[in-house]
């Protein structure tokens, strides 16, 4: 089946309707954030700091972006190994941060918090780095400047493709 989700997403029932192996389309915002960035976040959940943004109706994309190219708001814009930052997803996903999207399997800690908490795991499709720059409308900083081109951005994305990997009651097409 083919959902749409339009981000940020208004309620969290908006995620469980989603179902492993459903086709997702996403349009508004994402932010970018790898291992570093995550690390960083949790530092700052434990030292009770603000956070760069608010993590309840957001999602957020595991992507190191290439150098920008000329009529565009990123170079390729492909998804990196999810598992680098299951370390940090469940106490993320505990304070809010429900939608994640990257590519490969994550752990069963992961999955449990999921299910926990009604996280929603989408597949970006690894090789398709090109295509998914096409979908990015704008690019900007947000944290993190010091990590370069893994600080933590935040893009506007349209028709954003995307299949969900592990639904929030723990299905997962990973076997």
């Amino acid at each position: 089946m083919e959902r749409r989700l339009k981000l940020p997403y208004g309620d969290k029932r908006e995620l469980r309707e989603v179902q492993a192996g459903d086709h997702v389309m996403l349009s508004g915002i994402i932010y970018v954030g790898r291992d570093q960035v995550h690390k960083r976040l949790a530092v700052m959940l434990e030292e009770n700091e603000a956070l760069p943004f608010d993590f309840p109706g957001n999602a957020i994309y595991y992507m190191g972006p290439s150098p920008r190219m000329p009529g565009f708001a990123v170079g390729a814009a492909g998804p990196t190994t999810s598992q680098r930052m299951d370390p940090y997803s469940p106490l993320l996903m505990e304070h809010g941060l429900l939608l994640m999207i990257g590519k490969g399997p994550r752990k069963a800690g992961v999955i449990d918090a999921m299910r926990k908490y009604g996280g929603l795991y989408l597949q970006a499709f690894g090789g398709c780095g090109a295509l998914y720059s096409k979908c990015i409308k704008s690019s900007e900083p947000v944290a993190f400047e010091d990590l370069g081109p893994e600080a933590l951005l935040k893009l506007e994305v349209e028709d954003f493709p995307s299949i969900c990997a592990i639904d929030s009651y723990g299905n997962t097409l990973f076997g």
